[in-house]
């Protein structure tokens, strides 16, 4: 029916194409509706007026939809506390033909509620005339109440017929400068939610269980819940990138969670960015307004970080000159110099073959996703092709070594989101540089393979002791995450995996038993002799000494061939199974309404299943420092140990403690917002679980793909 010349965000709303357009003269006439070719319609969203007041204050928080067949195509920005917006947006829609008029409908953006509807008119795209600049008011109107008078929206359109070149014109578009250079966040802004003062009682108890959403344009971070408490202490950090040069509005909402039934609101604030000044911190202590309390903030504007996108042709390490500059920039003589700038990643997306056909004419129109945490950037789309060449070039800063790149194929929907085609997940500290690789797809669940394979050359370089001194701190949060649901073989997956590792303990238990009932002789005997001399000679910096042991060891075992680490099939039919059950709840979603009639039993459900995952993964994570399982952690370990080793060996524990509790009762004093942590915990979060492994596990290509390898002389 329609297509629209746009590239796609990472909510699937479309980005605006710049077209100057000369509001010369205002004409109508019939155009025929047989006329089979395509038509551009090129609108610009002027502004509105005298619109309903929909907030309690007695303004609105405004935006417009566009839709044609039904069919939405687009959303305008959202323009906050005014009845007299001012958009100057524009947009450029292909259509089919002209008998489905252009149906505009504006909202009032209520951040956590349903948004609320403010009126909406319809254009009558026949009685436009070609080729002719044409202003248009609309009066908008409710159904309901046609005799309520909502304002009006001014726009300007100009109708252009394509005559069967549509997909010409919109692939060129696609990969024009203005879309790229829109599609590229202007800077960063770093967000520390300290604590809040006074919040409002929401409980019966006289207190309440506060979170905090925030959300700037389509990116949103929720806060962790702190129970029965007016004045909670997060210390949470978090990031979110600026698309707009003034900034824009970041929305805050502070909720009280209720079990078995609707969260309570406490209140909202707003933070303009566009007023404060970058480059600097600036603490802000934030009044709630429709209820009580403050929240206090710590907020950074920074420029962007190096990410761009670039055609294959033009990319920074084939530039001989820019490739000794970014290593020079993480060479190991610049270690203090801005912390966490860890690396630089180049991911040259060449092209898929053999993908899955989405569309009823056998085809898919596919575009690809590259991720890594927060960032996130896309290529063009490809139509009607199983076999999409993209050629571009994607740049990254890299903040924390042990991320995992993901890119994800989807095909584009005019009437509906994407549908996913595959996706790969890529452990940076896996990846050889400048080899091109064939990828197979794996399914959502990353366990098994899908159709068709992608081709990759990706380069990493990074400074390993910045890289390690950023794994003692918190691990970047992803604020783009699905919500945790009940099910029935994740809770099963999750209480097997504990209970491997209760297992473990158990028969350390029972074998450490048998030596006392002197079931086997000679092993008795040895562990006695072991024991007696261990207590008598007994020292603290023993204990690091025998994990460096045990480290060193099953290295030993590794690189002389009898690595015994196997396959965990376990959980990788338990995620094969699970995926089963997601695609059955997908069809059956329907006909399980009866769990939002039990929210109550679902919410403790899900408490206990994700209380199994962390235990499971802890005890897997530990194991896996041991197993080598990432010879970058087991080695960071290994310097570690040493060093624990020779401290608790020459200086006595008291001086040790002494120097740990100054640290601790001083800390606050030092820096009264620093972000607590924990290092060992921070470390360990590094270290992948067995299910991560499985999901990162690279699957072997079909025989019948054979990419050509090739090696980069690396300098130095």
């Amino acid at each position: 029916m329609l297509d629209s010349c746009k590239l796609k965000s990472a909510c699937n709303l479309p980005l605006i194409y710049n077209k100057k357009i000369n509001t010369s003269g205002t004409s109508n006439a019939d155009v025929p509706l047989a006329d089979p070719g395509m038509y551009q319609l090129d609108i610009t969203l002027r502004k509105g007026q005298s619109l309903a007041a929909r907030d309690r204050g007695g303004t609105s928080d405004p935006y417009v939809k566009f839709k044609v067949g039904g069919k939405e195509v687009f959303r305008s920005k959202i323009i906050h506390k005014n009845l007299n917006p001012v958009w100057e947006e524009k947009a450029c829609i292909l259509v089919d033909h002209l008998r489905e008029p252009l149906y505009v409908k504006v909202f009032d953006y209520d951040f956590g509620l349903q948004d609320d509807f403010m009126g909406s008119a319809f254009l009558d795209l026949t009685q436009l005339e070609l080729n002719r600049p044409t202003d248009v008011t609309l009066p908008l109107k409710d159904p309901h109440y046609p005799d309520h008078d909502l304002g009006i929206i001014l726009l300007s359109v100009t109708l252009t017929p394509k005559e069967g070149e549509h997909r010409d014109v919109t692939q060129s578009l696609r990969l024009s400068d203005v879309h790229r250079k829109s599609h590229l966040w202007r800077g960063i802004v770093s967000i520390t939610l300290i604590e809040g003062r006074d919040l409002k009682a929401m409980d019966s108890n006289g207190l309440s269980d506060p979170y905090v959403k925030f959300r700037l344009g389509h990116q949103k971070y929720k806060s962790k819940i702190m129970p029965k408490t007016l004045n909670p202490q997060w210390r949470e950090q978090f990031d979110f990138h600026l698309y707009e040069e003034r900034g824009g509005i970041i929305d805050i909402t502070a909720w009280d969670k209720d079990a078995g039934k609707r969260d309570d609101f406490i209140g909202r604030c707003q933070v303009d960015l566009s007023v404060l000044s970058r480059e600097q911190t600036h603490k802000l202590e934030l009044q709630l307004e429709e209820g009580e309390g403050h929240l206090v903030l710590l907020v950074t504007l920074t420029a962007s970080a190096t990410v761009s996108i670039s055609d294959l042709s033009v990319n920074s390490l084939e530039d001989q000159k820019e490739r000794e500059e970014i290593f020079k920039r993480y060479s190991p003589l610049r270690i203090f110099h801005n912390l966490k700038d860890v690396g630089f990643l180049q991911v040259k997306v060449i092209r898929a073959e053999g993908l899955m056909a989405a569309d009823v004419t056998g085809k898919s129109d596919p575009f690809c996703v590259v991720e890594l945490n927060n960032d996130r950037l896309l290529t063009h789309t490809v139509y009607k092709n199983l076999n999409p060449e993209w050629n571009k070039v994607f740049t990254f800063n890299i903040k924390d070594i042990h991320s995992v790149l993901e890119v994800t194929v989807y095909d584009e929907d005019r009437d509906r989101s994407a549908d996913f085609l595959g996706k790969v997940a890529i452990p940076l500290l896996s990846i050889q540089n400048g080899e091109q690789k064939a990828y197979v797809l794996k399914n959502k669940q990353l366990t098994g393979p899908t159709k068709g394979v992608i081709y990759l050359e990706i380069d990493v370089i990074f400074n390993a002791v910045k890289a390690s001194l950023r794994t003692l701190i918190p691990k970047e949060q992803k604020y783009i995450e699905e919500e945790n649901r009940l099910s029935k073989q994740l809770l099963l997956r999750n209480f097997i995996r504990t209970k491997r590792c209760v297992m473990v303990l158990i028969n350390a238990a029972y074998y450490v038993n048998s030596c006392f009932d002197w079931d086997s002789p000679p092993r008795s005997l040895a562990a006695f002799v072991l024991f007696l001399f261990v207590v008598w000679n007994f020292e603290l910096y023993m204990i690091p000494l025998v994990l460096l042991l045990l480290l060193t060891w099953n290295y030993f075992l590794i690189i002389s061939g009898k690595d015994n680490r196997q396959r965990d099939t376990v959980v990788e039919d338990m995620l094969e199974d699970e995926e089963e059950e997601d695609d059955k709840d997908d069809k059956d979603s329907e006909k399980k309404g009866f769990i939002n009639k039990i929210y109550a039993i679902q919410e403790v459900c899900i408490s206990v299943q994700n209380i199994l995952d962390e235990a499971a993964s802890l005890g897997e994570r530990i194991k896996n420092t041991f197993n080598w399982t990432v010879p970058f952690l087991s080695w960071l370990a290994i310097v570690a140990l040493c060093v624990f080793t020779v401290v608790l060996y020459f200086i006595p524990l008291r001086y040790i403690v002494l120097v740990w509790g100054i640290n601790k009762f001083t800390k606050k004093l030092r820096c009264p917002y620093a972000i607590d942590n924990n290092e060992l915990l921070d470390f360990l979060s590094r270290v992948p679980s067995d299910v991560q492994v499985v999901q990162y596990q690279e699957l072997k290509p079909d025989p019948s793909h054979s990419p050509c390898k090739r090696k980069k002389n690396n300098l130095g």
